[in-house]
């Protein structure tokens, strides 16, 4: 589990260092990862353990059904493995990082079991645009189930 967000900076070979504070909440040796399109206009960090759960559900789904050859086309294409160089940076694909958007400067945000790259001011951006009352409202409308689970406990 991730927590944090932290700033980078893109370097002129399309790299970026990963943070003090990231690598320290990863699993001893973990180097190996899968960067892929986010659902928003940014990029996941997968670690390797986190994606191969992931693939094996994917491995599982109808590909009889047309949303699922389109989920996949769009959750898998671009998709790479990257590994942590010697000096603790990871390389952005270029289709991957025009996707995004990214320039120079960039969040890594934590998403629970993944990192999302955002560039700087499109997270800014994203949070401005979100008022207090709508975040209060988004909250009870995602956490009521959990809540009510929990309650049942």
């Amino acid at each position: 589990m991730f927590l944090g967000e932290y700033e980078a900076t893109i370097d002129s070979k399309s790299r970026f260092l990963l943070p003090a504070g990231l690598k320290k909440q990863l699993p001893e040796g973990d180097n190996t990862f899968v960067i892929s399109r986010g659902f928003e206009k940014c990029l996941n960090i997968y670690p390797q353990k986190t994606w191969l759960v992931i693939m094996d559900r994917i491995s599982k789904l109808n590909d009889f059904d047309p949303k699922v050859r389109q989920f996949k086309l769009l959750f898998l294409g671009g998709a790479t493995e990257v590994e942590l160089d010697s000096a603790g940076r990871m390389l952005l694909p270029p289709s991957l990082k025009e996707f995004a958007g990214l320039d120079k400067s960039i969040i890594l945000a934590s998403d629970v079991d993944k990192i999302n790259i955002w560039d700087a001011d499109k997270y800014k951006q994203f949070f401005e645009d979100f008022s207090p009352e709508d975040f209060s409202k988004l909250a009870s409308e995602v956490m009521a189930e959990p809540v009510k689970e929990l309650e049942k406990k």
